[in-house]
């Protein structure tokens, strides 16, 4: 990062502040983010099965990793899925186009 395109943000965490440097562009994507992991930390102690700040954010953490997990995993099946219908509209195409006919999608 470069020192003039650094920008100082203060987001709250359970009621905690915390000062973060992060590029000027990439300001409102923390505050989002910020935001985003303050709600999911709330739903972790609002459970009251988890005590303690450093508990509720290794807890909280943990469960936006699996979050990713899951929504990649979705994604790559969603990829591969959409990859193998392009590629069967792909040989119909060149399939048409090597006898010269007209193609009816």
């Amino acid at each position: 990062m470069s020192e003039d395109r650094v920008t100082r943000v203060s987001v709250r965490l359970l009621d905690r502040e915390y000062q973060v440097a992060c590029p000027a562009e990439e300001r409102s994507d923390l505050l989002d983010s910020a935001e985003y992991l303050d709600a999911k930390m709330r739903e972790v102690r609002d459970t009251g099965k988890v005590v303690g700040l450093d508990r509720i954010a290794v807890i909280s953490a943990l469960n936006l990793a699996n979050e990713l997990i899951r929504l990649r995993r979705n994604g790559s099946s969603v990829d591969a899925e959409l990859g193998a219908k392009l590629q069967k509209l792909r040989e119909r195409v060149e399939s048409a186009l090597e006898k010269g006919q007209q193609l009816e999608l």
